[in-house]
């Protein structure tokens, strides 16, 4: 399974966060729950704009320049503000990735969720972890090595994160409890599934971390947990699978894990096991073969830092974004100004004939229409407001089916 270039992805160089205002934070929110608002657009609007108001007040005109066929839907100061209230309500605080805090590591890869909301022990988000998930239908022998890897590596230091299902990521948050765990959830903060994880959703909530990054009361559906599992890998420095079949939706971890640059363990199985099919491939593929938790730590060890190995930084030392103000760093090749338009019309022309249903890189698109990057980015980014293209990652867009 091999894994892009990853020497850089969790040595972030510090850059200065502020907290922010209740005003900012709730233009944050407001911007992120605007009609087609993601994750990457949410992070260009910001640094071009150098505020989530500044780019709220700007998303009509670039919608309609992106050729909306309606007026773009914002979400109004009461929506925000019920919203937060509501997750006031379930002890929850949201986490904005331009502000101190956002888990470091996540905030490095790519288009990482805008806002969390978090509750209980922040610290964790900021320590170094470990992901152990697997399948819900587990057997006996699987939920054994489970305990065993969660309880061994919570004891050297790493916070174990997984998706509080049941079978391996119950026993994984329970094995870790006491050490250090994090709960990712498919829906909102409030949701609790399956209902006799009730308890064990409480005590994360009091002594580990709950997360999420759907608004309380969000009754997630299928399509809901890729997201989840997404941020699972993200969070974490590794993802260890201990029981998978062909197709288990554990597998999806995994490959976010390994687009992400993270490390991929697999625990085998025995051939003639269904559990075990998935893990097995996975090894095939290339995903490191581990059956001792003492063999997942030192490997993480270069990676993490023997320096910063097994103890929480306390806060986030990346932000990707600025609060507000000046505009932050712009990325290279996006453009420096946003008011002035995609250009001539039949820049915006050039840019559609380049797209179609499949992804393309926006490299190619500069290449296939010789126009500027500055262009490019300009014209995809009202094309997005607009609803007109999907985006996967930063770099790959395709036009959206009619």
């Amino acid at each position: 399974m091999p894994k892009p270039e990853q020497s850089h992805l969790f040595r972030p160089a510090p850059l200065p966060t502020a907290a922010l205002s209740d005003a900012e934070r709730l233009a944050c929110l407001r911007l992120i729950r605007s009609e087609n608002v993601g994750p990457v657009t949410f992070r260009e609007l910001i640094n071009h704009f150098g505020g989530a108001q500044n780019a709220l007040e700007a998303l009509p005109e670039l919608s309609r320049r992106g050729g909306a066929g309606r007026p773009i839907r914002l979400s109004s100061r009461a929506e925000a503000e019920q919203e937060l209230e509501k997750a006031c309500r379930c002890d929850a605080v949201p986490l904005f990735t331009i502000e101190p805090g956002y888990p470091a590591v996540l905030a490095r890869s790519d288009a990482p969720p805008p806002m969390l909301y978090v509750k209980g022990r922040r610290e964790f988000l900021n320590a170094p972890a470990i992901a152990i998930v697997g399948s819900r239908q587990c057997s006996a022998a699987g939920v054994q090595l489970t305990r065993r890897f969660a309880s061994e590596l919570g004891q050297a230091g790493l916070v174990v994160v997984s998706g509080l299902a049941r079978g391996i990521d119950r026993a994984a948050h329970e094995a870790s409890l006491a050490y250090g765990t994090i709960a990712v959830l498919a829906g909102g903060i409030d949701w609790v599934y399956p209902r006799e994880h009730a308890d064990l959703q409480r005590s994360i909530g009091e002594d580990g971390c709950l997360v999420t990054d759907r608004p309380p009361g969000f009754n997630p559906r299928e399509r809901d947990f890729p997201r989840r599992n997404r941020i699972i890998a993200g969070l974490a420095y590794g993802v260890v699978i201990v029981e998978a079949a062909l197709r288990s939706g554990t597998l999806t971890t995994a490959r976010y894990a390994n687009d992400l640059g993270r490390e991929v363990f697999a625990l085998p199985g025995h051939p003639l096991d269904p559990r075990a099919e998935g893990t097995n491939r996975l090894i095939k593929q290339g995903a490191t073969l581990v059956t001792e938790p003492s063999e997942v730590v030192e490997i993480l060890r270069p990676i993490v830092g023997p320096e910063t190995c097994c103890k929480p930084s306390g806060e986030s030392s990346f932000a990707p974004l600025v609060a507000s103000g000046q505009p932050g760093p712009q990325p290279a090749g996006s453009p420096p100004d946003l008011r002035r338009g995609s250009g001539r019309p039949e820049e915006m022309a050039a840019v559609l004939a380049a797209l179609g249903p499949a992804p393309i890189a926006i490299d190619a698109i500069v290449r296939a229409t010789g126009i500027t990057v500055q262009s490019v980015h300009i014209a995809l980014l009202e094309l997005d407001l607009a609803g007109r293209i999907e985006r996967q990652g930063l770099s790959l867009v395709a036009l959206k089916s009619p």
